[in-house]
């Protein structure tokens, strides 16, 4: 399909092709799905609303529910600030949730659509119940950057200093799947730390079949926990990109004392993230923690003939490209091109620590770059090693090279979602498949000679 992409590159400022993200309101709605009984709410079109659903419901394979603004005509040129009052008014008396989380789309952002002075004249809102917003214009940033925004914006609503510390450390997760946020939960749990972390969409995205619909599952992290949140002693943000606006928000109106840690993906990161909890709590690391990670460096020995010194391609988003990026050098690969569909400077800036506290010369990072010209430089410098999303698919295709799906989105698998990929039992997730597509390829191009039951 991508045969005729064409080898010699060109560079481009005003367009993008095939951009390795996608548009800040699907980042802002995954992010209000992780308040308990919160209905996201689309201040647009309802064909934006539509895509952004529909986005999530591929990756997750679960029904995202969000309403909207539903712009027409009338709506585009005068402003949506009727629709928004109505919308809000028959969304708590239809579908009854705790939070409405508007976040605004290219159409209401063009307009100028003061969304805080809208929601200021709201006569309609129940007792107990909230209205918050955030901007999420689309020509802005990425996923990533929607994402970002929510989280601060709940801050912003909700959490509060009342002078009476709870004992507990508040975490932001990054971008991550639920399974990835349950794994963190379950960390803090051996570790016996008190903990608030939101967003927290486990329990939502990855609830079971019960032959019931129920519009808002037993998951996410509840109002006054979030409100709580400003008591923390501490707060923890995990993925620079996607958490650190949260943590400083949190840092400035609450006080709380504020880490930004790397997305924790791989050994190296995970380490970090067990120290910083060990000291900040005071607590030990459990014989159960310490037990996982010997398990992942006895599998790392292992399968090391199989990864050593193969090159890699990794794209995506960029707390989860730095993340992967220092998995594979501390298992011996080289990783030659790192790229992110997100505008983000520090991005390039770590991502060339990254290459020069390992050592390699000839790596490549790029924020705010496309799949294009990937694949134009790897028709240049072929990798062993395709990593990302569903949409490198066709490139790895073309170009004959094996493909881990890592990351978001994933549009053609299945179970990802459930499945973690940070700490020590993510790291081995990872290797295993990663492993599995080596060596299949391996096997792939094997002659029927040398072709063994063992390799």
């Amino acid at each position: 399909m991508l045969e005729l992409t064409p080898k010699k590159y060109k560079e481009r400022q005003a367009l993008r092709i095939n951009p390795a993200k996608t548009c800040q309101p699907v980042g802002a709605m995954y992010a209000a799905l992780g308040i308990r009984q919160c209905m996201p709410h689309s201040h647009g079109s309802q064909g934006c609303c539509s895509y952004h659903r529909t986005f999530l419901t591929r990756h997750f394979k679960e029904p995202v529910i969000a309403t909207t603004s539903s712009f027409t005509e009338g709506a585009s040129v005068f402003g949506g600030g009727s629709n928004l009052k109505t919308a809000v008014k028959n969304i708590f008396e239809i579908y009854k949730p705790r939070v409405i989380a508007v976040h605004t789309t290219c159409l209401s952002e063009t307009i100028g659509d003061d969304i805080p002075t809208i929601i200021g004249q709201l006569e309609n809102v129940p007792e107990g119940k909230f209205v918050i917003h955030t901007n999420t214009p689309s020509y802005v940033g990425s996923h990533i950057t929607g994402y970002s925004n929510m989280v601060k914006s709940m801050i912003s609503y909700f959490s509060k200093n009342t002078g009476q510390p709870n004992g507990k450390i508040c975490v932001i997760s990054g971008f991550v799947n639920p399974g990835d946020m349950k794994e963190i939960k379950r960390i803090l749990k051996i570790m016996n730390i008190d903990f608030i972390m939101f967003p927290d969409t486990s329990g939502v995205l990855d609830s079971p079949m019960t032959g019931n619909f129920e519009m808002y599952p037993k998951g996410g992290t509840t109002v006054e926990e979030i409100q709580d949140a400003g008591n923390c002693s501490d707060v923890l943000g995990l993925g620079a990109a996607a958490a650190s606006a949260g943590v400083r928000q949190l840092n400035k109106k609450c006080k709380v004392k504020e880490h930004i840690l790397e997305l924790p993906i791989g050994i190296e990161a995970t380490d970090a993230f067990i120290s910083k909890l060990s000291e900040i709590s005071g607590k030990d690391v459990p014989e159960e923690i310490e037990t996982e990670r010997g398990q992942l460096v006895d599998i790392m020995i292992d399968a090391h003939p199989y990864y050593d010194k193969k090159t890699a391609a990794i794209y995506g988003d960029p707390d989860t490209v730095l993340g992967l990026a220092e998995f594979c050098f501390s298992l011996g690969m080289q990783p030659k091109y790192l790229i992110t569909g997100t505008p983000d400077p520090s991005f390039e800036t770590k991502g060339k620590e990254l290459f020069d506290k390992f050592g390699a010369k000839d790596g490549f990072v790029k924020h705010a770059a496309d799949l294009f010209e990937l694949h134009q430089r790897l028709k240049n410098d072929k990798v062993d090693l395709l990593i990302g999303g569903t949409h490198g698919k066709q490139i790895a295709r073309a170009e004959n090279i094996p493909f881990l799906r890592m990351g978001f989105p994933i549009l053609d698998r299945y179970v990802h979602p459930y499945m973690p990929m940070v700490g020590y039992r993510g790291a081995m997730r990872i290797l295993e498949l990663m492993l599995n597509v080596l060596m299949d390829k391996r096997e792939a191009d094997t002659a029927d000679e040398d072709f063994e039951l063992v390799m």
